[in-house]
């Protein structure tokens, strides 16, 4: 073992011979975090714009995150779906509350959403549209690592590995007509991200998702949207959709859901509710524990007014990241919506830049070569928006340096 005990080196050499290498981690240790700011175990303090890739809504161990942790935690911290939990109720109300009326299945992640919205779309297929079975995808979208959810995900870096994929899929472009010629008597509904995370914070038009609304409506399928990354007031609304002025079928939720505690959902419109008892399940879905937090975290994101902080940051953190071009940064452009932006840059340094990031003491995630991909808490403020992008101004400087040497 290399280092003091608990240094990087140290926690590095122990993870390689008993973690399973499927992370490519990055060269940082950290061991507390709070609000914006996480502590790196050699002491250093760094301004964290990736959020545990947005999921730390409220920040590092936000007082109602914590506070509802303990207190739930006295009271009961696991039931199994056998039988009735106050917190788990108050959660299904609230989320029908934000978004829109149905009912809701709780689970544990956004992948375990998106394989329940999967069999829930295809049992309403079944007894609705003849037996169709098919969900018309889009290129470029992610909707997880399990096997059905990455039958789903058009990105075959990310699929090939593990064909074959159980089928009934089609992925195609984000093209209205493309769309449209793809929705067939085999098809049950049309599954879509509104800002593709995964690819690098590609936005779909509001006309587009306007569009496949009312081509799902003139077919009579079900529109899905997977709001994992983009739901929970990130973009400036409670979900990213309703910039568009429409309503979905289905959506999936979680990430941010939890404010850092493992957590995922389904809600359904009452006309695509088909699941009955014994139709699915998760043992740990929905627990009071991870229930009573999911409420804390809806509950402050709604009286502290984060939605709409959101918005204001978000446009405040755009123009930041585009005023780096007066420093000769290559931004080419940002793109996104709310707290969730892409930083496009004209040079392939996404990833050197990222890693340079983390000596100058900020949090950036690269997507691909040429896209930094930011996802802050809602609570960060103007000032620390200033302090990371002074950072990142020398972590572009080292970059640049770097490749002309």
């Amino acid at each position: 073992m290399t280092g003091p005990a608990g240094s990087l080196d140290a926690l590095r050499d122990r993870a390689e011979r008993v973690l399973m290498h499927t992370y490519a981690r990055q060269p940082l240790a950290i061991e507390s975090g709070h609000g914006v700011w996480v502590r790196a175990v050699d002491g250093r303090e760094l301004v964290d714009l990736v959020g545990g890739i947005g999921v730390n809504v409220l920040g590092h161990s936000p007082r109602a995150v914590t506070d509802a942790l303990a207190d739930q935690s006295r009271r009961l911290i696991h039931t199994s779906n056998l039988y009735f939990t106050a917190p788990q109720v108050e959660l299904a109300e609230r989320l029908v509350a934000t978004a829109f009326p149905g009912r809701v299945f709780l689970c544990n992640s956004g992948a375990e959403a998106n394989e329940a919205a999967i069999k829930l779309i295809r049992k309403w297929g079944s007894r609705h549209r003849g037996g169709a079975s098919g969900i018309v995808a889009l290129e470029g979208g992610f909707h997880g690592r399990t096997l059905g959810a990455l039958a789903a995900t058009a990105q075959r870096r990310y699929r090939e590995p593990f064909e074959p994929l159980p089928g009934g899929f089609k992925h195609v472009a984000a093209d209205l007509e493309v769309i449209r010629d793809a929705v067939d008597d085999s098809v049950a509904a049309v599954l879509l991200e509104p800002i593709q995370g995964e690819s690098g914070v590609i936005p779909l038009s509001d006309a587009l998702v306007a569009g496949v609304r009312s081509l799902c409506d003139e077919r009579d399928v079900l529109l899905a949207v997977d709001e994992v990354q983009t739901g929970m007031g990130r973009t400036g609304r409670w979900w990213a959709h309703q910039h568009a002025g429409i309503t979905p079928d289905v959506m999936t939720v979680a990430k941010g859901l939890g404010g850092g505690v493992p957590i995922g959902a389904v809600l359904a419109a009452a006309h695509a509710d088909v699941l009955e008892p014994g139709d699915h399940g998760s043992t740990f879905g929905g627990s009071p524990l991870a229930a009573a937090v999911a409420c804390a975290v809806l509950r402050t994101i709604e009286e502290d007014h984060l939605v709409e902080r959101a918005s204001r940051l978000g446009e405040y953190l755009h123009e930041s990241l585009q005023s780096l071009r007066s420093d000769g940064v290559p931004v080419a452009s940002v793109r996104g919506r709310g707290l969730m932006l892409g930083a496009v840059l004209s040079e392939p340094i996404a990833a050197r830049t990222a890693r340079a990031a983390l000596d100058c003491g900020v949090i950036v995630n690269a997507i691909g070569d040429s896209v930094l991909r930011v996802l802050p808490a809602l609570t960060i403020t103007e000032e620390e928006v200033d302090e990371a992008m002074h950072r990142l101004r020398e972590a572009f400087a080292i970059t640049r340096t770097e490749g002309g040497a």
